[in-house]
């Protein structure tokens, strides 16, 4: 793949921190780094550039997603942030600036088809494919994609 996203994995459950991982790197994609907390996203190399995040909302040491989402806006700001979660109501409307969700429990393809569909967007904005029901777009992702020059 020509199009190639570097992508950050926030999750504090190695299991699926692992099978978030596999399907990234299934799809033709890199994963930078993964981490468990905001402890460990705080602690990652500040030239590390990340073009997706996907973020759960609980993670590791007391820290929360919604604090990571901050902070890599805060540190990566052209990033895509994408929580992963089973806790879909604790999201705020506003998403924390987030460009989506994809809901726990997810699918294989579920995820493999949102990563595409995400590449797609960031490469050739906006997207040349329909948006995936395995991903809840934010106004965020809608109003990066509707300023974007294709």
């Amino acid at each position: 793949m020509t199009n190639r996203l570097d992508v950050l994995i926030v999750e504090d459950e190695m299991l699926l921190a692992m099978d978030i991982e596999a399907m990234v790197e299934d799809s033709g994609h890199r994963v930078l780094a993964e981490a468990a907390s905001l402890q460990d996203v705080e602690a990652l190399p500040g030239d590390l550039n990340p073009q997706l995040s996907f973020v759960d909302i609980h993670l590791a040491d007391g820290s929360n997603g919604l604090d990571v989402c901050r902070y890599i806006r805060a540190h990566w700001p052209d990033a895509l942030i994408v929580f992963v979660t089973a806790n879909v109501s604790k999201i705020p409307p506003d998403f924390s600036g987030a460009h989506g969700v994809i809901a726990k429990p997810f699918s294989h393809a579920g995820v493999v088809t949102a990563i595409n569909y995400l590449a797609n967007g960031v490469f050739d904005p906006p997207p040349s494919m329909p948006r995936p029901a395995s991903l809840i777009a934010s106004p965020h992702l809608e109003g990066r994609w509707s300023t974007s020059t294709g």
